[in-house]
């Protein structure tokens, strides 16, 4: 299959390729710097330098393909607005790709934040209540959606939880301040994080690329419902020199992080009722449980950056 990849050096983007790759997948990818274009050609993977604001510079090689996986978000004021164009020139390519009589799929990357705190365990069907940081999303998650309904065109949204594995993402930085000695804990640390292993998540993404039947919202979590107070003291427990826990009143981290503190203070039970109907089995079940393996991860992705 002819996949288009972007954010194909992300934390999200680059398990996806790798499980592209396994695959022995074709893989176009947009990125920015030419030194990873290099990087990414010695894998075998076409590279399209480009910037996700200019869309003009990789709609080409998006309408040749198959399927299109976005992944890239820009952490920028202008994230939302330059998400939403990209959004709208990924869907016009794969719209001109099905209009030829090709079978095309495009999935979108969003994310469980959107569903806000959670009464109870909240599967795809469940009311949005998102938060200031991305109330934004709905409304492009609606328009890959719609895109997909009443055309030969296949569209997905993947919701996933909090990314853990690596060096990366939020439990990447736990690891990070816990190697530090001193770990940050925005609130009391009594809510609950819905999570997943990125080689997890990964595996959801190649799933919904290769299942014709596979549309719609999809999220992608281990279901360990994991108190962040769990998760935080097997970190500080198991770091090399035993870490210190400051719990961060919410004003306070409102102040320092902005809308992300709400964020990371939502108590949320979320459930991957669809993943699992399409076959998707998570390896992992726990962030604390696995502390040991995600600091050799962590160390291990350090040495190698």
């Amino acid at each position: 299959m002819r996949i288009f990849l972007t954010g194909a050096t992300g934390y999200i983007g680059s398990a996806v390729l790798d499980v592209l790759l396994r695959g022995s997948h074709e893989v176009a990818a947009i990125v920015r710097d030419p030194e990873k274009a290099e990087r990414l050609k010695l894998r075998g993977v076409t590279p399209v330098v480009a910037d996700l604001a200019g869309p003009s510079r990789y709609v080409a090689a998006a309408e040749a393909s198959d399927c299109i996986i976005h992944t890239a978000f820009e952490p920028t004021k202008r994230g939302a607005e330059v998400d939403r164009a990209a959004v709208e020139a990924l869907l016009g390519a794969a719209i001109k790709h099905s209009a030829k009589g090709h079978s095309t799929s495009l999935i979108y990357t969003s994310g469980v934040w959107v569903l806000g705190n959670t009464a109870g365990a909240a599967d795809e069907d469940a009311m949005l209540y998102p938060p200031p940081l991305v109330a934004w999303r709905p409304d492009v998650e609606k328009l890959v959606l719609d895109a997909g309904r009443g055309r030969t065109l296949r569209t997905a949204v993947i919701r996933p939880g909090i990314v853990y594995g690596g060096a990366r993402g939020i439990v990447g930085d736990l690891l990070k301040q816990a190697a530090n000695s001193l770990v940050r804990v925005v609130g009391d640390g009594r809510n609950r994080w819905p999570c997943v292993y990125d080689r997890d998540l990964a595996d959801l993404y190649l799933r919904v690329a290769t299942r014709t039947e596979a549309s719609g919202i999809f999220h992608a979590t281990d279901e360990a419902d994991e108190r962040v107070a769990d998760i935080v003291e097997a970190i500080a427990r198991n770091a090399k020199t035993p870490a210190d826990i400051r719990n961060v009143p919410l004003e306070e981290a409102r102040a320092k992080m902005g809308p992300v503190a709400d964020a990371l203070a939502m108590n949320q039970i979320v459930r991957s009722r669809r993943a699992h109907a399409i076959g998707w089995a998570p390896t992992l079940h726990s962030v604390a449980g696995n502390v040991a393996r995600l600091f050799e991860e962590f160390r291990t992705a350090r040495e190698a950056a």
